[in-house]
């Protein structure tokens, strides 16, 4: 039977990930604090006067953004301070509601920012609910044995962080998620429907450690399963606690 591996938040959409032992699941919603923020370029479309969710294309993302991937984050909960680090930019701490705080950040993350791309220009507050890509508050499963294949595809050890998932199963078949399509599975004491695949992009050719590209993984999705998809999109339907080690089953 399927294991919880791993759990991640990502607490600013695109800037950094934080692995957990146990987070706490509630009906039609995200991960608690992730994807709470997201960083806005001179186009972003996001309203904070009236704060809603727009697409991915109004932030600053990896896609455009490859060095965006060295940042890894911890987010005290308790006093709302944000700390993350990157190799090349060293470590920042700050409160992502502070105005000048929020500066701070946007003055640290912008070396990483390729000249010929957006700039960021502030911090957007997610309403209600986690800045994830798909128009709906989605949690996302992904499974070792389906990362293990692609990088074996690759020839190559891969990190898991490439894919920026939420829960990480381990004990089921390689691409096994993929048939939990339209089906409920119980992770723990949380419920989840299981929505859709998440069709990749050019974020997760982007090395975790270094920010830099050097590995084609959609060729190899291509190439070995004529698609890109990764990972499923869910929607909580029973809340409750997940933790490592608990068992997941389709019910």
């Amino acid at each position: 039977m399927p294991r919880v591996a791993a759990l991640w938040r990502h607490p600013i959409k695109s800037h950094g990930r934080e692995a957990l032992d146990a987070v706490t699941l509630a009906p039609g919603q995200t991960m608690p604090w992730d994807r709470a923020w997201a960083v806005m370029h001179a186009r972003s479309k996001f309203d904070a006067k009236a704060p809603a969710w727009v697409s991915c294309r109004n932030f600053m993302i990896g896609v455009s953004t490859p060095g965006l991937a060295g940042i890894w984050a911890r987010f005290d909960e308790a006093t709302g301070i944000m700390h993350l680090r990157h190799d090349a930019l060293g470590d920042i701490s700050f409160d992502p509601d502070n105005a000048d705080d929020a500066a701070r950040f946007i003055a640290w993350v912008s070396p990483v920012c390729p000249a010929e791309s957006f700039k960021p220009t502030g911090l957007a507050k997610a309403p209600e609910r986690g800045m994830t890509d798909s128009d709906y508050p989605s949690v996302s499963i992904m499974t070792q044995s389906s990362h293990n294949a692609v990088s074996q595809k690759l020839g190559r050890p891969l990190e898991i962080e490439r894919w920026r998932g939420n829960i990480w199963l381990d004990g089921a078949g390689p691409w096994e998620e993929f048939e939990w399509l339209g089906k409920d599975i119980q992770i723990g004491e949380a419920v989840l429907h299981v929505v859709e695949p998440i069709e990749r992009c050019k974020h997760t050719m982007a090395n975790p450690r270094t920010g830099k590209r050097d590995a084609d993984t959609l060729a190899a999705l291509r190439d070995g399963w004529n698609h890109q998809n990764f990972g499923v999109y869910a929607k909580v339907i029973k809340g409750g606690k997940v933790a490592l080690n608990d068992t997941a089953k389709v019910v």
